[in-house]
Formats: C-alpha cells, sequence, structure tokens
C-alpha cells in the first residue's frame, strides 16, 4: 500500500526522495513517518501565496514560514530587499519549499528509526 498518496499536493521530485528514505523502514514506521511528515511539510501554493502577500503588505512572511528568520526580519524590514527578494522567491518557490521538505523528511524519519 503507498501511503504517499494520502500527501495532497505531493509532486513527483518530493515522491521520489520520500520513497528513497523510507525503503527501510517498516509499515508502521511508514505510517507513523506519513502521519508526522504530512503535519510538518509545507505546500508550495502556500510558500506561492505569502510570497505574493510580501508585494501588497508584509514582505518576507515565506521566510519565516520556512524557519528561515533571520532572511525573514531582513525581508521584513527592507521591502523585501526593495522586491527584489520577493520576486526571486516568487520564481523559486518550488524549490524552497522542496528544500524544506526535504530537511524536515531527513529529520523526521531519523526521529521514527529512533522510535
Amino acid at each position: 500500500m503507498n501511503f504517499m498518496m494520502n500527501i495532497p499536493g505531493l509532486e513527483a521530485e518530493e515522491m521520489l526522495f520520500l520513497q528513497n528514505i523510507t525503503n527501510d523502514l517498516s509499515e508502521e514506521q511508514k505510517k507513523n513517518f506519513i502521519m508526522l511528515y504530512s503535519n510538518k511539510r509545507k505546500d508550495p501554493q502556500t510558500i506561492l501565496i505569502m510570497c505574493l502577500i510580501g508585494f501588497i503588505g508584509v514582505a518576507g512572511l515565506q521566510r519565516f514560514v520556512l524557519n528561515q528568520v533571520g532572511i525573514g526580519i531582513l525581508y521584513l524590514f527592507t521591502g523585501g530587499l526593495c522586491l527584489i527578494g520577493t520576486i526571486i522567491d516568487i520564481v523559486n518557490y518550488k524549490q524552497m519549499s522542496l528544500e524544506f521538505n526535504q530537511r524536515v523528511a531527513i529529520e523526521t524519519a531519523a526521529m521514527i528509526k529512533m522510535i
């Protein structure tokens, strides 16, 4: 049974990464992994919306959501680095969320293996 299908908005690259990381887990561990991971992961569409909010409101929200507090504060006080950083984040929002989700997956898998 493929538990990965229970995660909404999962793209092919992320799914392959998750399958590689969970190969050596038992079925019960995979269920626990998916439950924990799906609660921690960030949807790329949410990151895009946060980037777009930077144009009309508070810049840097996407960085706070991705636990990049230092850059988030910098964006907040500089207007998204005069909107240039915000534009770059809009272009790279999928990669930013994928990198965050990969870090979360590695941490979650390590935690599941310890249990």
